[in-house]
């Protein structure tokens, strides 16, 4: 396991941040994990540069980062240019290119149906990401049945809106829990 993942077992709630407002009030936090869930090319350096300097790992979200298509310069990007420790993506390729520079990888599954259940394990094959978010998180029963499937550490996001819901993820297996919800970035 690489050294920086060891980070998510000792943060089970992970910032996943929507605005610079957000970003402001989790420096005051403890958590030391934060998704950027906004940004574009032209902001995107400077904000992973402050979260770092505020003791943060950073994670960007590339399929949510105005102005980055789904090439893998995409990747290239995340890492030269914004100096991201990770990144986040749907797209198995681009997730493959940011493994190969280094980055660490978490492949986001959104689980609608029994069909999306069933192609996780073609995703994950086709990408070997670090880590996995599976969305939404309010699914104790599908979460235990991942954790129990796939050979790596389980985030669960979406739809997170109370500590029971982060404790019910926790409890099915989940190593930790993405929200914007920042009533529960402390709460835990």
């Amino acid at each position: 396991m690489r050294p920086e993942l060891h980070l998510f077992e000792t943060n089970p709630i992970i910032a996943a941040v929507k605005d610079e407002r957000q970003l402001e009030k989790t420096f005051a936090l403890e958590n030391d994990i934060l998704f950027f869930l906004f940004g574009n090319i032209c902001t995107i350096g400077s904000l992973v540069r402050r979260a770092k300097e505020a003791g943060k790992l950073a994670f960007v979200h590339l399929d949510l980062t105005q102005g980055l298509s789904s090439k893998d310069v995409a990747a290239d990007f995340a890492k030269e240019y914004a100096r991201a420790d990770g990144v986040i993506s749907t797209r198995p390729a681009l997730l493959c290119r940011a493994k190969a520079l280094g980055l660490i990888t978490v492949l986001r599954v959104f689980l609608v149906d029994s069909l999306s259940l069933d192609n996780l394990n073609k995703q994950i094959a086709a990408c070997d990401p670090d880590l996995i978010e599976i969305m939404p998180g309010v699914m104790p029963k599908v979460i235990r049945q991942v954790c129990q499937t796939v050979r790596r550490p389980v985030i669960t996001g979406g739809m997170i809106s109370d500590k029971e819901d982060v404790i019910a993820a926790l409890s099915a297996g989940a190593l930790c829990v993405s929200t914007s919800c920042e009533e529960l970035w402390q709460d835990v």
